[in-house]
């Protein structure tokens, strides 16, 4: 039986021309090194800035506020779209009050980063 997967992984990376083609060469955590599109990396990964100077606990924060954010900017899109206003009114209903919970939980996020 096939199941779908979503991954999440902390790389380092930094653009690289392979070939002609703009990428990034990709260090995962265990050394292995690759090369990825620039189009399939940025589909894949969201830029989390300089973090090498914190420890990977707090690291972790700061890419989990990242992940949410982008989470959080998709629903909000969401929200203002036909297809939400065809959604019953209870739905849309828990879908702003999941938003709200996620900003309060993004901004509690904040507070800890600012807290570094």
């Amino acid at each position: 039986m096939t199941k779908h997967y979503i991954g999440t992984k902390n790389v380092l990376a930094w653009p690289e021309v392979k070939d002609g083609k703009e990428g990034y060469a990709v260090k995962y955590s265990d050394g292995y090194t690759s090369w990825s599109p620039k189009d399939v990396f940025e589909a894949a990964y969201i830029d989390i800035g300089h973090v090498g100077h914190l420890p990977p606990h707090q690291q972790r924060v700061v890419g989990e506020k990242a992940e949410l954010d982008d989470k959080l900017i998709k629903l909000t899109g969401f929200i203002g779209t036909p297809i939400f206003a065809g959604l019953d009114e209870l739905e849309q209903g828990r879908m702003r009050e999941q938003a709200r919970f996620m900003l309060a939980y993004s901004n509690t996020l904040g507070a800890r980063i600012a807290a570094f």
